[in-house]
């Protein structure tokens, strides 16, 4: 049996004395975990022995929690699919998904996600995981994309994104000239009426805010950084279409597909606190070749 996730421990001077329940809310730890290791086939242990969550903490116990190990997902099979893996630990991954393939499997696209690709490596490690991503990307976007390897650290992650505390970096292709050389979109984003998949900038959407940096300007296009204070659906590509620079090849937005067949969007760096061992991580993915010989072909102009 593939050995359960767990995290340990040694309890400090200033803690002695509280309650293991309280001290589990600290460390994030959900009821709903909780139950998960009561009833699924977890564990608590001071000092190695089985206690309850009412047990009083004293100075230098060492605490145990063990997590019941996951059952995979019935809806991500795994596939055998080559992974770009930038980084991995015994908590996460960080991984470079190529343009074209989905985070999660669709209607369209039943098949070859990025989960599925997860899926597949996992049954290779011996991980009894189901696929936790933090952070996804479109299907025609480029990047970085955050993979927790448990429930509870993808907990952590949401509670860590909802503070703002992984920051994202992107690289667009904009169509057209921007002639600020910085500037922030701060505009409402919602469904739009009659479709599934488009959004666009409406008064009841929802709060959405862009910052983007000018890289590079050419004839037909400026290269931009742009970081987002809010991660709505399709927010960067509805912004920019909303500012009047649509990404280059992104259709569904008004760019325009003659020189590149999908959105120039690549999300080239993370960085965040790691959750569990609190050290500082910044990670960066080089352009894709499609946008680089965007811009190639545009110097040799």
């Amino acid at each position: 049996m593939p050995s359960r996730f767990q995290l340990e421990w040694v309890i400090e001077k200033e803690d002695s004395g509280l309650i293991l329940r309280d001290f589990l809310k600290r460390k994030e730890i959900s009821r709903t975990a909780l139950t998960d290791i009561k009833f699924k086939g977890g564990d608590i242990l001071v000092n190695g022995e089985a206690v309850t969550v009412r047990y009083s903490l004293k100075a230098q116990d060492l605490l145990t929690v063990i997590f019941p190990n996951e059952e995979p997902s019935a809806g991500f099979s795994g596939e055998d699919i080559p992974l770009n893996i930038i980084f991995e630990d015994d908590y996460l991954l960080i991984v470079n998904k190529p343009a074209y393939m989905n985070t999660i499997p669709s209607r369209e696209h039943p098949a070859g996600s990025l989960a599925n690709a997860l899926m597949g490596y996992y049954e290779k490690i011996g991980l009894p995981a189901t696929a936790h991503i933090v952070t996804r990307l479109d299907r025609d976007t480029s990047g970085i994309v955050l993979i927790a390897k448990h429930r509870h650290v993808h907990h952590l992650f949401s509670m860590m994104q909802r503070d703002h505390l992984v920051n994202r970096t992107y690289e667009a292709l904009a169509e057209g000239g921007i002639s600020a050389d910085t500037g922030t979109i701060t505009a409402p984003i919602g469904r739009k009426e009659q479709s599934i998949i488009e959004r666009e900038v409406r008064p009841d959407g929802q709060y959405a805010r862009t910052h983007y940096r000018v890289l590079n300007r050419y004839s037909q296009f400026t290269q931009i950084e742009l970081n987002l204070e809010t991660g709505r659906t399709h927010q960067i590509r509805v912004h920019m279409s909303y500012l009047g620079h649509p990404l280059l090849g992104d259709d569904l937005y008004g760019g325009d597909t003659a020189i590149i067949n999908r959105q120039a969007l690549h999300c080239k760096k993370i960085a965040f606190i790691h959750p569990i061992t609190h050290q500082e991580l910044v990670f960066t993915a080089a352009l894709p070749l499609d946008m680089k010989k965007v811009i190639e072909a545009e110097q040799l102009k």
